[in-house]
């Protein structure tokens, strides 16, 4: 559900920037006192899964279309929201900078209705309320779904706002929400199994990750979650460099959408401003679309494994660093205090 550029006025798109700028303070804001120091490992391991994940287009039967995970709901039971919210804007912005999936115009659109409504508005007031009895496999799948399902239609729908009042007038209000909304319910069926499934086998090897983001309290000092991280590790990179193949070619929701309403995946847009995000893009992609540049539209197998990889390696890094930077800024004010 990654916006283009051509999807967004400059109006539009420096709103939403604003918007998502204002919730990554925020939350790294409050980060500095819910986020555990034992998790950050996690954030950047975390964020490589996103990342992997992301790329694994599966297949919606019966439409011509397809999906990927969102994963905003997934980071949020296993880091909490907050540093869930800024592992997810870590992710998005990799993915524009380096792959130009996504435009630089529509960051803050992608961010907000990818990552705010999943990690800061459904989990705290939906998913916890499913668990709040207890958390146990039935009711984390039920969460699971239901947040999921409930988050990727918010998106959805803000996407066909977004267009809207970017004055997109080849996108009719009525139509497009028509297809966007049931598609993204189907989609967010898949990720909401799929979500359900990573957490429950997360839960039954280490319960405290998932108690400890639903209790906001720190894990235990003498709880490891290096297991965790290493089977964690072990499925981004066999995801990313190897299932990634796999992917459905099929256009994904959002294309879908748009290709029903107006015969094609791709709008065009005028104005300096557009040439401006292209031409940065063009510059710091270096896999676009998770391809070599010389591989032409049809890309190759080895651009595709090694996209995933460096990507997954570079969110690791960027996630991670910034839930440490976070932790150390804390530290000193703590020592200086």
């Amino acid at each position: 559900m990654h916006m283009a550029d051509a999807l967004v006025s400059p109006a539009v798109g420096g709103l939403m920037l604003a918007a998502s700028a204002g919730a990554v303070a925020y939350s790294a804001y409050k980060c500095k006192d819910e986020l555990d120091e034992k998790k950050i490992p996690l954030m950047g391991v975390m964020g490589a899964v996103i990342f992997a994940g992301q790329m694994i287009n599966f297949t919606i039967p019966g439409t011509g279309s397809s999906g990927h995970i969102g994963g905003g709901i997934l980071l949020a039971a296993l880091l909490g929201p907050f540093p869930a919210f800024l592992t997810i804007t870590a992710v998005l912005l990799i993915q524009a900078l380096f792959f130009a999936d996504g435009g630089l115009l529509a960051l803050g659109a992608n961010i907000w209705n990818m990552g705010f409504y999943a990690c800061l508005l459904i989990y705290p007031l939906v998913f916890k309320p499913i668990v709040k009895k207890g958390l146990n496999p039935t009711r984390i799948t039920v969460a699971s779904i239901v947040s999921v399902v409930l988050a990727l239609s918010l998106g959805a729908f803000s996407v066909v706002l977004e267009t809207l009042a970017s004055g997109i007038t080849e996108l009719p209000f009525v139509t497009f929400v028509g297809l966007m909304i049931p598609i993204h319910l189907a989609i967010g069926l898949v990720e909401g199994i799929v979500t359900g499934g990573i957490l429950v086998f997360v839960y039954k090897m280490r319960p405290e990750l998932l108690e400890s983001s639903f209790q906001k309290t720190k894990l235990p000092k003498d709880i490891s979650i290096k297991k965790v991280l290493g089977m964690l590790l072990a499925f981004a990179v066999v995801v990313g460099g190897g299932v990634s193949l796999f992917a459905s070619a099929n256009p994904d929701g959002l294309e879908w959408a748009m290709q029903n309403v107006t015969g094609t995946t791709e709008l065009e847009a005028k104005g300096d401003v557009y040439t401006n995000a292209e031409s940065i893009q063009e510059t710091t992609a270096f896999l676009p679309d998770y391809t070599f540049k010389s591989s032409g539209d049809d890309g190759s197998a080895v651009g595709t494994s090694i996209s995933g990889l460096v990507g997954g390696g570079i969110t690791l890094l960027l996630a991670g660093g910034t839930g440490y930077l976070i932790y150390a800024i804390k530290r000193k004010k703590e020592k200086s205090a």
